[in-house]
């Protein structure tokens, strides 16, 4: 069984040709972080209409927007699920039947940890949440790292978390509304031109929905410039990823939707008490020609084989 770890956010940098200088500002709720002091993203531990922790207001490395502007702007924005998809995200719609992705449980934020000692280029924190039922018991934790950094493709965030049951045991349920997900910018969606690719060759929200892939890329045109997000899933996971795509936007690493997803029957994943799943899930921010979703990939692959040496499980 996998052994308990903190969530952490890494910022993972060193791999550019041009330096860069990334920091991290404490808030209220969160972190605010930025790369060459403009802003990268912002990082909330969860709020009282976002019952979770979650990444909004996400930026290329040369600043282009890339997420939906969070809370979404009417005159500018689609404000459909406005609580539900902030910008990046893990959520979970059934855990032991409670909704930890349409904001009726909560994951109560209990610990923030900024690494120190790390040069501008490296920033990781850790967080910890108790996963409370709608009614308030207490039925686990989410315990999480991250890492956010420059990668030779892009700028690279890794979401390593544990789901960690209590005393009664966690089962996960079959849901699309499962995993790691990203809410594009408007100007990005396949509805207005954008384009879906996935690591099967697999284009279009239709044609990817469904379908275990190992990342899917979303990405479009804004101000001339090619940009866009891709998603990954960690190898090591558990299970493969199923793919909840949308054409206004939505893309989501679903491990969990086996029949929801139509590819199989019923899923339900149990951990027993004291156990814990380790889930680990990347969101590369790229913008410009040339950008190769696989190389991307290999990134990734890279950096959580590095961290996987420094912390070993």
């Amino acid at each position: 069984m996998i052994p308990n770890i903190f969530q952490l956010v890494y910022l993972f940098a060193g791999f550019a040709s041009d330096p860069a200088e990334l920091a991290a500002a404490k808030t209220a709720n969160g972190l605010e972080i930025t790369l060459n002091g403009k802003p990268l993203a912002t990082f909330s531990q969860g709020d009282n209409t976002i019952l979770r922790p979650y990444f909004a207001n996400l930026h290329s490395p040369k600043g282009m927007r890339l997420t939906r502007t969070h809370p979404p702007l009417p005159d500018r924005d689609a404000t459909d699920h406005a609580t539900m998809h902030p910008g990046v995200w893990l959520g979970f719609g059934d855990i032991s039947g409670e909704d930890f992705w349409r904001n009726k449980a909560r994951m109560e934020p209990k610990d923030l940890e900024i690494e120190a000692g790390l040069n501008s280029q490296q920033i990781r924190f850790a967080t910890r949440h108790a996963l409370n039922a709608a009614g308030g018991p207490l039925m686990g934790h989410l315990k999480s790292r991250f890492s956010v950094g420059v990668s030779p493709t892009g700028c690279l965030i890794v979401w390593d978390a544990a789901l960690e049951a209590g005393e009664k045991g966690l089962v996960l349920g079959d849901q699309e509304e499962m995993g790691f997900g990203a809410r594009m910018a408007g100007t990005l969606i396949e509805k207005k031109g954008g384009k879906i690719a996935n690591s099967n060759g697999k284009t279009t929200a239709k044609e990817t929905w469904g379908q275990p892939a190992e990342w899917t890329d979303y990405s479009g045109v804004a101000n001339g410039t090619e940009t866009g997000i891709t998603l990954f899933a960690s190898p090591d996971n558990f299970r493969r990823s199923w793919w909840h795509n949308r054409d206004y936007g939505l893309m989501v690493a679903n491990p969990f939707g086996r029949s929801a997803m139509k590819q199989g029957g019923k899923s339900a994943v149990e951990l027993k008490a004291g156990e814990s799943l380790r889930l680990v899930f990347g969101a590369m921010l790229h913008e410009g020609p040339g950008y190769n979703p696989g190389q991307a990939y290999n990134d990734f692959r890279a950096a959580i084989g590095r961290e996987k040496e420094k912390t070993p499980r």
